[in-house]
């Protein structure tokens, strides 16, 4: 697996990173609605957990990539 994430460049998986946070772009990132509704403690539907899941995977990914490179060198 570490090889797999070691492979994809850092601006592709930016790029997907931002895309997916961003995502949809109207009226509000997907992102952003189910963070509000973790702040309120209203997300308990299993699709709102997993879609919140779905669109911060890249990003988690990105920062797993940064911390495995840093903590090689």
């Amino acid at each position: 697996m570490w090889r797999l994430l070691d492979s994809v460049s850092y601006p592709v998986l930016i790029f997907i990173a931002v895309f997916m946070l961003l995502a949809p772009f109207s009226p509000m990132p997907h992102v952003v609605e189910k963070l509000i509704l973790l702040k309120n403690g209203n997300l308990t539907r299993a699709v709102d957990i997993f879609d919140l899941c779905f669109h911060l995977a890249p990003t988690v990914l990105l920062t797993f990539k940064y911390l495995r490179k840093r903590n090689i060198k």
